[in-house]
C-alpha cells in the first residue's frame, strides 16, 4: 500500500467528507474518491458507507486507521531521526509547554539557548498534558516541558527536572481570605461552595480537583469557565469569588492580578515537572542542545532552593 494511499485515506476519514478532504491534500474530488474506491478493492472491504451528507467510516475503516496513524507517525519520526543523523543544526526545534514553563522557565532557559547559539530556531507551543502528549507523538512537536503525571508512553522519554506543588488561589479579599481563616486552613467543604475556573481541555489538571473532593468524600465542585488562558484566568479570578488551582511557582505573576494562595488542608496536588521527548537512536543536535540546557537549569534551580551558591 502507498503511503499516498494512506494520506488520501486518513484525509477522508478525519474530514468525513471527499471534497473537504480533497481541498487539504490538494488533489480534486474525483481523483480522491478514485484512489479511496481503488485502496477497497484493493483490501476488499468497504472503507466509507457514502451518503448525502457525507461519509461514514465502517468498522473496516476504524481498523484501518489505527494501523495508518501509526504508520503516519512512524515516518515523521523516521525523518526526524534521518535529519539528525545528517547532522543538521539549523533545523526549526518545535517544544510545547505548560504554563508553568513557558511563563517561569522557558524564558530563562531561551535567553541562555540563544545567546549560546544564536543562529537556532525555536517555535514555542502553549498546552496542557492532554493536548501535548499526543503532538509530541505523533511528530509535530520535537520536546513537551509539563508535569509529568501521566502513565509512561512507549517510545517516550521523561526526564523529570523539579517537584511542583499546586495551591489554590484567589483574589485578595476573597471570602475565604478572611479573618476566620488568618490561623486555620480552609477545609475542602468551604472550597466547595464556590465556583472554579480551569484550563481547557485540562483532563489531568481538572481531574485533581476531582480527586481531591472525591478524597474528602464531597461532590464535585461547579466549574464556571474554562480557558486556554492563565491571564483570562487571572482576570477573571480578580472579579469575583471563583477558585483555581495553579503551580505555587506561579504565585508571582498570579499576585500581579492581586490574586493570593489559600492554605487548604491536606495536599492539593504534587507532581514531577520535566521533559519528555521521542525515543530514538540519535537526537538532533537542536534537541540535544535544548535537552542539556534544561537539565543545567534544572540543576542551578535546585541549587539555589537548597540555598546553595551558584
Amino acid at each position: 500500500m502507498q503511503s499516498r494511499s494512506l494520506r488520501y485515506f486518513l484525509a477522508a476519514y478525519d474530514a468525513r467528507n471527499m471534497s473537504i478532504a480533497a481541498e487539504k491534500v490538494n488533489i480534486t474530488q474525483p481523483a480522491l474518491s478514485k484512489a479511496i474506491q481503488a485502496l477497497e478493492a484493493n483490501l476488499g472491504v468497504p472503507l466509507f458507507e457514502r451518503r448525502p451528507e457525507g461519509v461514514v467510516p465502517t468498522r473496516y475503516a476504524d481498523i484501518l486507521m489505527r494501523h495508518a496513524r501509526r504508520m503516519d507517525m512512524e515516518y515523521r519520526h523516521a525523518l526526524a531521526e534521518i535529519d539528525a543523523a545528517g547532522g543538521g543544526s539549523e533545523s526549526l526545534l518545535r517544544i510545547g509547554a505548560g504554563p508553568l514553563w513557558y511563563s517561569r522557565f522557558l524564558p530563562t532557559v531561551l535567553e541562555d539557548y540563544l545567546e549560546r547559539y544564536p543562529d537556532a530556531r525555536v517555535r514555542i507551543q502553549s498546552g496542557v498534558i492532554s493536548t501535548l502528549v499526543p503532538q509530541l507523538q505523533s511528530g509535530q512537536l520535537d520536546l513537551i516541558c509539563t508535569t509529568l503525571d501521566f502513565p509512561a508512553q512507549a517510545g517516550i522519554i521523561r526526564e523529570p527536572v523539579i517537584e511542583v506543588s499546586h495551591t489554590v488561589i484567589a483574589r485578595s479579599d476573597h471570602p475565604l481570605k478572611g479573618r476566620l481563616y488568618e490561623n486555620n486552613p480552609v477545609s475542602p467543604s468551604d472550597l466547595a461552595r464556590f465556583r472554579w475556573i480551569v484550563l481547557a481541555d485540562d483532563q489531568v489538571g481538572t481531574g485533581r480537583i476531582l480527586s481531591y473532593f472525591a478524597a474528602n468524600n464531597l461532590p464535585p465542585p461547579s466549574f464556571a469557565i474554562e480557558t486556554s488562558s492563565p491571564t483570562l484566568m487571572f482576570e477573571m479570578l480578580s472579579r469575583g469569588d471563583w477558585l483555581a488551582h495553579i503551580p505555587g511557582r506561579m504565585i508571582p505573576l498570579a499576585r500581579r492580578f492581586d490574586l493570593e494562595a489559600i492554605r487548604v488542608e491536606g495536599v492539593f496536588w504534587s507532581a514531577e515537572a520535566g521533559i519528555c521527548y521521542r525515543q530514538t537512536d540519535i537526537l538532533s543536535q537542536p534537541l540535544s542542545r535544548m535537552v542539556a540546557a534544561i537539565r543545567l537549569f534544572g540543576e542551578k534551580l535546585r541549587e539555589v532552593e537548597d540555598g546553595q551558591e551558584i
